[in-house]
């Protein structure tokens, strides 16, 4: 559940040729067509299971419908609510300018291909369309009937431009005259004017306006500016969106016109292009150019308020080239993004208690005034870190800014997918530059949406001293390392850290996450290998303590389950247990109903999208699936298994989807410690207890929370995770 920002529209047209040569753009979505999947052996191939996968864009429908019922939940903080509606837009924008673009550009291609759900591109884009639009009016039902009245009640009210009184109007239209209007562009369209180029995501005014001398009507567009407040605030905690500001003022834009109507509309474009590199050195050019480019894909979805005059839609369907399946009128407001604004007033009533994460026990110093010495710890014991409970600030930031400080440190080596725009990740490893030390940073700059960011970041890396490298040629690095070596008495030793989630100090208070810190000599031995892997010519694919994709995490995995397998068939204690964000992966999924077939237990735990069908008679009886959701991101990937009475796991950066285990650099690492598999087995105990709140999934698809059998409240994961940590701390 994320909220994006997204580059301007300019650019060169998105049909020009190649960028250079050895150098190609195509869109990311085509390299999520797959062939047709036929299982390794035909157990599973006849017709009785043909309809074993569930389709993956509707399981993700699905898993944003969650979204909003925790939005529709009347017994969680109101403001949380009202985050939810907006963490809900933001999903839905993605997903269209990602999932539904790709789908409409392999129909325009004509790329027939099935998939593994049985659906063909045409029928399933049909059922997203249908799909998404009930969502977005349940979503807009939900904020002018449920939020909106319980923000009154409040005292925080979100008002349209007739509700309000005399001196607001006046507030406003001198904020209108001052800052507003001097910002606002009119674009009209006439025969000298064509219509104008709409770009991805912005707010927009269609007005029609008429000549009162000749009687003649026209169309202009006017763009509502994104550097101002969505909801403009008015005081006493009432806000009025920004639209209707302007919309109440536009006979200062057109003077001598009549304004007969002005109507909100909202357009989406295919805005996920990725540039495929043969020729490393030219990648920065090449994706800079390709962003520029980035907002000219053709429209995926046009949104109106319901209002609309039926022949201002029709100039703007013609226009825009949109189908009737791809127009979705809506109540106003439009674009509920801005409800983060409302989210974040300083109303702590109204939202979850605060929880300040601390340093792991393991890593406290032993006086509260000293500062954390993490080497010092790791020399006593490795630390398996549970973000955001343990401090990610105390731990990974510390281990990172101290190894910088450190003159017995001689290098720093670290993968950088994402991190934040005012990182002191980046400020650490630039410190350790131009100190002297060797700095080696894999820095992906293909990261969906945060291209820019990074191309800033590795421009700042590079100017330092680091040396910064873009990866493997055709692969993402989307695995979370960071290696520091350093000189002791009794020889060189290398800390390592192993990571769920990304190097980003302000990800790290929302997202759930597990990190490994160790100096374990295998593990650190692998890690070195993999960084040789990525930074040079080495190609070794040979590793003990880790799994990596492309070469050895889906071939790991399947060997585990099949391990899983023989110890059921011999009697010995066999489970397997998975926590990710998706699993489409038809191959992991075949392997685990093998297994289920066997008669092995088997418990998922899946965020997002699951094609998994659990409980069909014959195949998945074994199966249960369940979704947590919360007011953390659950974005950990752990990897459990019975393992005949000596259980062992895997955690790392790998969800089960054919983009990370076959088109990412990805690391899996073996938990060292009987303890720390103790740990996150814990963690899964509550995960899959029948009193903790979740949602499960039945064999058709369908999800439904849970409820207890007396009505009483089910335990939060999370809350529960919270309350621990704070009485080990107190301890």
């Amino acid at each position: 559940m994320t909220s994006e920002s997204f580059p301007s529209n300019v650019g060169a047209p998105a049909d020009e040729g190649p960028l250079d040569p050895g150098l190609r753009v195509v869109p990311a979505d085509t390299f999520d067509v797959e062939p047709p999947y036929e299982p390794a052996v035909d157990d599973l191939a006849g017709s009785e299971f043909k309809d074993r996968f569930l389709d993956r864009e509707m399981s993700w429908l699905h898993f944003n419908q969650r979204v909003l019922e925790l939005a529709e939940d009347e017994t969680l903080p109101l403001l949380e609510r009202a985050r939810f509606l907006a963490i809900f837009a933001s999903n839905l924008d993605e997903f269209f300018m990602v999932r539904v673009a790709g789908l409409k550009r392999r129909i325009a291609a004509g790329v027939a291909v099935r998939a593994a759900s049985g659906l063909m591109p045409r029928e399933g884009l049909a059922q997203i369309l249908a799909g998404a639009a009930d969502l977005m009016r349940r979503h807009a039902a939900t904020f002018s009937d449920g939020v909106i009245p319980s923000l009154r009640e409040q005292g925080i009210e979100l008002v349209r431009w007739s509700d309000l009184d005399r001196d607001e109007q006046k507030a406003c239209k001198k904020l209108f005259k001052d800052r507003i209007f001097p910002v606002l562009t009119p674009l009209a369209v006439d025969p000298a004017h064509p219509f104008p180029y709409i770009s991805g995501l912005s707010l927009n005014l269609a007005v029609l306006i008429r000549n009162p001398e000749t009687t003649k009507e026209h169309f202009a567009r006017v763009k509502v500016p994104p550097n101002f407040e969505r909801f403009v605030p008015l005081g006493n905690q009432r806000f009025v969106p920004l639209e209707d500001v302007i919309g109440e003022h536009l006979k200062r834009l057109f003077p001598g016109m009549e304004v007969l109507a002005a109507h909100t509309f909202r357009v989406t474009r295919n805005e996920d292009l990725e540039v495929e590199e043969d020729d490393a050195e030219n990648l920065l050019k090449a994706l800079e150019r390709e962003l520029l480019r980035r907002k000219f894909g053709p429209p995926v979805r046009l949104e109106v308020e319901e209002s609309i005059d039926s022949h201002v839609l029709e100039l703007l369907v013609s226009e825009l080239g949109v189908s009737e399946a791809e127009v979705f009128r809506l109540p106003g407001p439009l674009d509920l993004r801005g409800l983060h604004d409302i989210a974040d007033l300083d109303r702590q009533d109204l939202k979850y208690a605060a929880y300040l994460p601390a340093t792991h026990t393991m890593l406290a110093p032993v006086e509260s005034s000293s500062p954390v010495d993490v080497f010092k710890a790791l020399g006593r014991s490795d630390v398996l870190l549970h973000h955001p409970y343990d401090s990610f600030s105390t731990s990974v930031q510390r281990f990172l800014e101290q190894a910088a400080a450190d003159p017995h440190v001689l290098a720093i080596k670290q993968t950088l997918y994402r991190t934040s725009g005012d990182s002191p990740i980046i400020d650490a490893l630039v410190d350790a530059a131009e100190s002297g030390k060797q700095v080696l940073v894999i820095v992906e700059i293909k990261a969906r949406f945060d291209e820019q960011a990074n191309i800033r970041w590795a421009r700042k890396l590079e100017h330092a001293g680091c040396h910064v490298v873009y990866g493997l040629v055709g692969l993402k690095t989307h695995c979370k390392l960071a290696m520091v070596v350093r000189d002791e008495p009794d020889g060189i030793r290398r800390y390592t850290h192993i990571g769920t989630g990304n190097y980003n100090p302000k990800t790290a208070r929302m997202y759930e996450d597990f990190g490994l810190l160790t100096t374990d000599p295998a593990i650190s031995e692998d890690i070195a290998h993999l960084f040789n892997n990525l930074s040079g010519w080495s190609r070794n694919a040979s590793y003990e303590q880790i799994m990596v994709a492309p070469d050895s995490v889906r071939s790991g995995l399947v060997n585990c389950i099949r391990a899983e397998i023989e110890h059921h068939a011999a009697g010995r204690p066999a489970r397997i247990r998975i926590k990710a964000n998706s699993i489409v992966d038809e191959a992991v999924i075949d392997e685990l109903y093998r297994a289920s077939r066997a008669g092995v237990p088997i418990e998922l735990l899946i965020r997002g999208i699951c094609a998994v069908r659990p409980g069909v008679p014959g195949l998945s009886e074994t199966i249960r699936v369940r979704s947590i959701l919360g007011r953390y991101l659950e974005h950990s990937r752990i990897f459990w298994f019975e393992n005949g009475g000596e259980p062992a796991a895997w955690i790392g950066s790998a969800d089960m989807m054919h983009r990370n285990l076959d088109r990412r650099v990805e690391v899996l690492v073996k938990l060292p410690s009987a303890s720390e598999v103790e740990q996150v087995g814990r963690v899964l105990d509550l995960s899959f207890d029948p009193g903790t709140s979740a949602w499960e999934l039945s064999s058709d698809g369908t999800w439904s929370r849970t409820t207890s059998p007396d009505g009483s409240p089910l335990v939060d994961l999370q809350d529960t995770l919270i309350a621990a940590h704070r009485r080990h701390r107190l301890k």
